[in-house]
C-alpha cells in the first residue's frame, strides 16, 4: 500500500500538522505541509528549523539527518501541490463543516486510491466521511501533542472504511516508531472519552469545595502517581482545547450526565484565562504569583484519588463494554496517550472490581446522579469472580 516513494500530505501547519509532518519526513518521506496562511508556513518552517537544530544540539540526530528531515517537507499555499500523494492527514480547525469542506475539496484533486485521514480527536470520522463520494478510503488517524514526542495513534474507521485501508495506515504509523490502537468511531474514541473524569470529577469536588485545586492535584500526583494533577493538566492543554473536547463529547452522546462540562471551567474560557499560554487558568503564572499550596490531610487526599480513579475505571470498563477498544489497547492508549501511570484496567484489577462497584454505589447513593451509574461489566465481572488480566 504505502513504500518510500509513496508522498504525505498534511493539511494545515499549526503545531500539530507541522509535528506530522516532521515524524513523516523523519521516516523518510517526502512530505507536503498545505496551509491557505502563507505566515503560518513561514512559521511552521522557523519552528521545524529551530526543533531540528535543538535535537541535533541534544545529539538525538546528526547534522546530516537534520537537513534531510528539513529537505523532505515542501510548504505550500497552493493545494493542487497535494494531487500526488498516497495519504493525506488533515490537520486543521476542529470544525465539522470546515473538515467536510476541505475532503470534498481533496476529493476532486487526488487520485482514486489516495486515503484521506482527520487527525480530529472528538469530531464523528463517518461524518466527515460521508462528505466524499468514496466514503470507504475515509478514516481518522488521530496524532497526540506533541506529534514528535507522543507515541500513541489511534486509528478510527468510519461506518465506511475500507478495514485493509485502515489496517495499512496502522502499519504505517507502526513503522513510524508510533504505538497504533484501533478504536471505533464514537464521540472522544478511546482517550478523550475514557480521560474525561479525571477533569469533570476532579472539577466536581472543586465546585463542591471538598478540596481547593492544589491539594486535589496534590492528591492525584501523592497516591496515584500521576505526574501532573487534573487542574495542571488543564491548564497546560488550554481552556479553549479542553473545555471544548469535553463540550463536544457531551453533546455527542446526547447530553449523557456522565461527560456534563463544568461551569468553572466555562467561565475560565469566557474569560480568556487559558491555562499556561495565557498567563492564568486555575493557577496564575504570572511572575510573582503567591504559589497555592496544598492540603497535604492523608485521608482527604485517598478520598480524592479514590473518586476520580473509580469514576476513570468505570469509563475504561464501558468503553471495553461497548467494544470500541479491546482491553489491551484501551489500557495502552491511556498510558501511552495521556501518560497515566497504569492502564486503568490493570489498575482495576488491582483496586479490585468490587471495591470500584462500592465506591460507585456509595456516590450514587449520595448524588443519586445518573452520572454515577455502574457500568453492567463491573457488575457481571464481580458477579463472576473475574479479572481483566
Amino acid at each position: 500500500m504505502f513504500s518510500q516513494e509513496s508522498i504525505i500530505g498534511v493539511v494545515g501547519s499549526g503545531a500539530m500538522g507541522s509535528g506530522i509532518a516532521q515524524v513523516s519526513a523523519t521516516n523518510n518521506y517526502k512530505t507536503i505541509v498545505f496551509d491557505t496562511n502563507a505566515d503560518s508556513l513561514i512559521k511552521a518552517k522557523k519552528n521545524l528549523s529551530a526543533s531540528l537544530a535543538k535535537l541535533v544540539e541534544k545529539q538525538k540526530i546528526t547534522d546530516l539527518k537534520a537537513d534531510t528531515i528539513f529537505n523532505n517537507i515542501t510548504f505550500s499555499n497552493t493545494i493542487s501541490d497535494l494531487k500526488d500523494c498516497s495519504l493525506i492527514i488533515e490537520a486543521i480547525i476542529e470544525n465539522l463543516t470546515v473538515k467536510q469542506s476541505v475532503f470534498k475539496e481533496l476529493e476532486n484533486l487526488v487520485s482514486k486510491d489516495c486515503i484521506l485521514a482527520s487527525n480530529t480527536s472528538s469530531l464523528s470520522i463517518t461524518s466527515i466521511g460521508a462528505s466524499c463520494n468514496l466514503p470507504e478510503r475515509v478514516l481518522g488517524i488521530h496524532f497526540f501533542n506533541p506529534a514528535t514526542l507522543m507515541p500513541l495513534v489511534e486509528i478510527i474507521p468510519g461506518i465506511a472504511t475500507d478495514k485493509k485501508l485502515a489496517e495499512a495506515c496502522q502499519a504505517l504509523i507502526s513503522s513510524w516508531g508510533k504505538i497504533p490502537v484501533m478504536a471505533k468511531d464514537t464521540p472522544g474514541f478511546i482517550v478523550n472519552r475514557v480521560a474525561r473524569p479525571f477533569y469533570s470529577e476532579a472539577l466536581r469536588i472543586y465546585e463542591e469545595q471538598i478540596a481547593d485545586i492544589a491539594t486535589i492535584d496534590w492528591a492525584m500526583k501523592e497516591f496515584g502517581g500521576f505526574k501532573m494533577g487534573p487542574f495542571e493538566l488543564m491548564d497546560l492543554i488550554g481552556h479553549d482545547v479542553n473545555y471544548v473536547v469535553t463540550e463536544t463529547v457531551w453533546t455527542q452522546f446526547y447530553f449523557d450526565p456522565r461527560f456534563k462540562p463544568s461551569l468553572s471551567q466555562k467561565r475560565l474560557l469566557e474569560a480568556k484565562f487559558l491555562g499556561k499560554k495565557t498567563g492564568k487558568g486555575f493557577y496564575d503564572y504570572s511572575e510573582g504569583a503567591e504559589p497555592l499550596l496544598p492540603k497535604k490531610d492523608e485521608v482527604l487526599g485517598r478520598y480524592i484519588f479514590n473518586r476520580i480513579i473509580c469514576m476513570l475505571i468505570n469509563e475504561a470498563c464501558d468503553t471495553a463494554k461497548l467494544g470500541i477498544a479491546s482491553v489491551k489497547d484501551i489500557d495502552l492508549a491511556m498510558t501511552k496517550g495521556v501518560n497515566y501511570p497504569k492502564g486503568l484496567l490493570m489498575w482495576a484489577d488491582e483496586i479490585g472490581l468490587s471495591n470500584v462497584k462500592n465506591t460507585l454505589q456509595d456516590l450514587y447513593n449520595l448524588y443519586e446522579e445518573d452520572r454515577y451509574r455502574t457500568c453492567t461489566l463491573i457488575k457481571k465481572m464481580v458477579n463472576e469472580a473475574k479479572t481483566f488480566y
